[in-house]
C-alpha cells in the first residue's frame, strides 16, 4: 500500500485539488506557552480548552484562544465565560452571521432593544445585522459557545456598534455609533493571555 504524499498547506480553496491527488492535510503542531498550548501552524488538531491559551480581562469574562494566532479564515469559534455582569461584547451587529449556545450557567441577552433570560443548552440565533450582546447572570459562572461566519470581517464593512440604553444599564453600549473596536471599547480595560482558571468550565 502507497502512502498518501502531505502538502505544506490545502487551504479552505485548495481541498478539491488536494483530495483529488490523494494528498493529506498536516497535523499542526501544538506549542506549550507560559499561557496555555496553542496551535502553531495550519492544519487538523486537536486541543482541550482547559490545556489552551485564554484572554481575561476583569469584568470582561474570560475567551478561549482555541484558534492560536491565526484566525480561521472561515469559521471563528470561542468558549466565553463570563461572571455576573460581565458583558461578552459592546452592543453591536454584524454582517455575518452568529450562534451562541449556553451551556452552562445563567446569562442575559439583550437583543434589538430587549432582555431575554438565557439559561444551560438555551440556543440564540443572529442573523445578519442582529443587534446583540450577552451578560453574565446568577450567582456563578456562564459558559457559552460562540460561533460566527467571517465572509465580511475585513474592513470597515464588517458591521458596528450602536447606542443602546438596553445595554447601558449594564455597561454595554458605546458611547456613540462607531463602527470602529478601538473607539467602542477604549473605556475598558483590554484582555491579557491567561492560563485556564479552575472553575470557568464544568465537569
Amino acid at each position: 500500500m502507497t502512502s498518501k504524499r502531505r502538502a505544506p498547506h490545502c487551504g479552505p480553496f485548495d481541498v478539491g485539488r488536494c483530495q483529488d491527488h490523494g494528498v493529506a492535510v498536516p497535523e499542526a503542531p501544538l506549542e506549550q506557552t507560559d499561557t496555555g498550548r496553542v496551535p502553531a501552524g495550519e492544519g487538523w488538531y486537536v486541543l482541550n480548552a482547559r490545556e489552551a491559551r485564554w484572554w481575561y480581562g476583569p469584568g470582561r469574562g474570560a475567551y478561549s484562544a482555541l484558534e492560536g494566532a491565526q484566525d480561521f479564515p472561515q469559521l471563528g469559534f470561542n468558549i466565553v465565560v463570563l461572571g455576573p455582569g460581565e458583558a461578552m461584547a459592546m452592543y453591536h451587529w454584524e454582517v455575518d452571521q452568529e450562534d451562541f449556545l449556553v451551556v452552562a450557567g445563567e446569562a442575559l441577552l439583550v437583543v434589538e432593544g430587549e432582555e431575554r433570560p438565557l439559561r444551560p443548552w438555551d440556543f440564540f440565533h443572529c442573523p445578519s445585522g442582529t443587534k446583540h450582546t450577552i451578560v453574565g447572570a446568577g450567582s456563578g459562572y456562564a459558559a457559552i459557545i460562540a460561533v460566527g461566519a467571517r465572509q465580511h470581517q475585513e474592513g470597515p464593512g464588517w458591521g458596528g456598534y450602536t447606542v443602546d440604553e438596553t445595554a447601558r444599564r449594564h455597561g454595554a453600549s458605546a458611547e456613540r455609533d462607531t463602527n470602529d473596536p478601538s473607539e467602542a471599547y477604549a473605556p475598558l480595560v483590554k484582555r491579557e493571555r491567561v492560563t485556564y482558571q479552575d472553575g470557568w468550565l464544568p465537569g
